[in-house]
């Protein structure tokens, strides 16, 4: 493999051609920065094409890493050089400065295709320097603006718009507080934007909007977030006042929700909760909520006052058949029972109604069929493995016979 130092040309250029300190810039003819320019173009397609052989000519990911963070480095650096050097040049020297400006976007560009190609073998916890980082955010400013114009102009929620405004035009705050920017949100910020600029988030064919189906999927894991999505939710839930059209109308939100896609590895806040997880847990939480309230609002508890005479005792099963499966397990196979007509009724519902009461789990004597119906619609991956393994089981076994 080839080991030559592939920006050759253009450090020559930046460290010395076009550096105050070691050229007289009024020296440099029209023909001389046509001709830079010309070449500039030239190196720019040399360097990916040369880029992509050097690694895929690796083999082993520590040599890969090595590699890459050795060539994002240099080009950080002569970014920093080329942005002094424009500030140096005359702003008479309309041309040489078109030159500069010209460098400046082909290292903005050679960064990128580094940045966006290999990601993973970046220091992402390391501070972006102060200079890269005020070329990107020159950059990132305006295209900022015009989201922000982009969202104001479409029916989005006003608070979730406030949270995602709020959250780029943060990212260009200079110095942020004396905060360092780290390479992981300096990515984030712009796939955040990239991601945005290609949607129309006014677009209603989901009952997520499209702005929450992408901070989803972006893992957008602010608290701040997290409490207005569930606010919005609650909102839509509670519109009902009927518990049984509360249950399934979060059972619906649950169901969708499951099914929104989330990018692997990405998250607004590495360190903290994936927002997936911490969403399903609430779901989980307030259809737990629910469905007390609706046991409770059938079953009251009985007044210990009341005479003995008034409270008829309730007459228990005196056998059932012990199910090892959770509730959520079990409800999985009937549901599937039903829809391949394993099992036949009038409905569903028949189907739970007829076979739950006769069913316990080591954890639950007595089973809500309606409950049990329900939460086949809001199973969890691991509830569905299990009860995929238990038939597997079954299969198996029946093959033996």
């Amino acid at each position: 493999m080839c080991r030559r130092y592939i920006l050759d040309w253009l450090d020559s250029l930046i460290t010395v051609s076009l550096n105050p300190e070691k050229t007289n810039l009024a020296t440099i003819t029209e023909q001389q920065i046509e001709a830079a320019i010309a070449k500039m173009a030239e190196e720019r397609i040399k360097f990916q094409s040369l880029l992509k052989d050097h690694v895929f000519g690796l083999t082993e990911a520590k040599q890969i890493e090595l590699f890459l963070k050795q060539y994002h480095s240099a080009l950080i650096i002569l970014l920093d050089q080329a942005s002094q050097n424009h500030e140096s040049i005359p702003k008479k020297r309309t041309t040489l400065r078109h030159l500069s400006s010209e460098v400046i976007n082909c290292l903005d560009e050679l960064l990128f295709c580094i940045e966006s190609r290999f990601p993973t073998y970046l220091p992402l916890d390391e501070r972006v320097p102060l200079t890269y980082l005020s070329v990107i955010q020159k950059e990132l400013a305006q295209r900022i603006k015009k989201q922000e114009t982009k969202l104001s102009s479409q029916t989005v929620d006003h608070r979730l718009k406030v949270i995602v405004v709020k959250y780029l035009n943060y990212f260009l705050l200079p110095g942020k507080n004396n905060s360092p920017i780290t390479f992981h949100e300096m990515f984030y910020v712009k796939e955040l934007l990239y991601e945005l600029e290609l949607k129309e988030c006014d677009v209603k064919s989901h009952i997520f909007s499209p702005l929450d189906r992408l901070l989803i999927y972006l893992n957008f894991n602010s608290s701040e977030y997290m409490n207005c999505f569930t606010q919005n939710v609650a909102e839509k839930i509670n519109v009902y006042e009927d518990l049984s059209e509360k249950m399934d109308c979060l059972l619906f939100y649950f169901k969708e929700f499951n099914q929104l896609c989330r990018k692997a590895e990405t998250a607004l806040h590495p360190q903290q909760n994936d927002l997936k997880q911490e969403l399903t847990n609430w779901f989980t939480q307030e259809v737990f909520y629910l469905e007390k309230k609706l046991h409770f609002s059938i079953v009251p508890f009985q007044d210990k006052t009341a005479s003995p005479k008034e409270v008829r005792p309730v007459e228990k099963e005196k056998s059932k058949v012990l199910c090892v499966l959770s509730t959520d397990q079990a409800a999985l196979i009937l549901r599937a029972a039903d829809e391949m007509k394993i099992l036949i009724a009038r409905s569903m519902n028949e189907v739970f109604r007829t076979i739950v009461p006769h069913l316990s789990t080591p954890y639950k004597e007595e089973l809500s069929y309606d409950s049990m119906r329900s939460k086949s619609y809001a199973a969890e991956e691991r509830d569905k493995k299990i009860a995929i393994e238990t038939l597997e089981k079954i299969i198996e076994k029946i093959k033996q016979y």
